[in-house]
């Protein structure tokens, strides 16, 4: 029996939404996430990211770059309020159609939100029950990709969270909470574990 997750998207859930990030420097965390994400640490709480990412696939920027905001995140997290990620995965994939260029990453991917290859890796990698997890996103998609995996899938209205409850981003979709915004997620995610 694996141990229950909190999942967590980047962008608009832990620093702040600002399109394709070419600059590291300008990735700031949401104020409070760190306190957030001290909380679950502190129980013991596996907590992961779980990121699309096609910055790589468009040609924007390298992978490298990727990691290098994942490193400044982590650091900050840590800065802010001792709190740490315990893995992180991202998918710089993306399909032709959708927009991929860069040959070296542009394909279909399991990886890719709402599809649940992420998941199913980090809870392979790590002992984790999908089932007892949950995944907090701001999109439609990453709501989605919590259903196709067995997770409680919770929308915060950070980031694109409140356009997609508007019906102005993505589709419509039904989290099985929605919350303000990370802190109140983690308060309800506590609640229920």
């Amino acid at each position: 029996m694996g141990k229950p997750a909190v999942f967590l998207d980047r962008d608009g859930v832990l620093n702040v939404e600002a399109g394709y990030i070419h600059s590291v420097e300008d990735l700031h965390l949401i104020p409070g996430v760190a306190k957030s994400l001290r909380q679950l640490n502190d129980r013991g709480i596996f907590c992961c990211l779980v990121s699309n990412q096609s910055g790589p696939a468009r040609g924007y920027y390298p992978d490298s770059h990727v990691q290098a905001l994942h490193q400044r995140l982590c650091r900050l997290l840590a800065q802010e309020a001792g709190a740490k990620l315990d893995a992180l995965y991202y998918c710089p994939y993306l399909s032709p159609p959708e927009g991929g260029l860069d040959p070296a990453y542009t394909r279909w991917s399991t990886w890719r939100k709402p599809n649940t290859g992420m998941l199913v890796a980090a809870a392979w990698e790590h002992d984790l029950d999908l089932k007892h997890s949950f995944m907090v996103g701001d999109k439609a998609t990453d709501v989605d990709m919590a259903h196709n995996a067995g997770c409680v899938g919770i929308l915060v209205e950070t980031g694109f969270g409140d356009r997609v409850l508007a019906g102005d981003y993505q589709h419509h979709t039904k989290p099985d909470y929605i919350a303000k915004n990370l802190a109140v997620a983690v308060e309800w995610i506590l609640q229920q574990l």
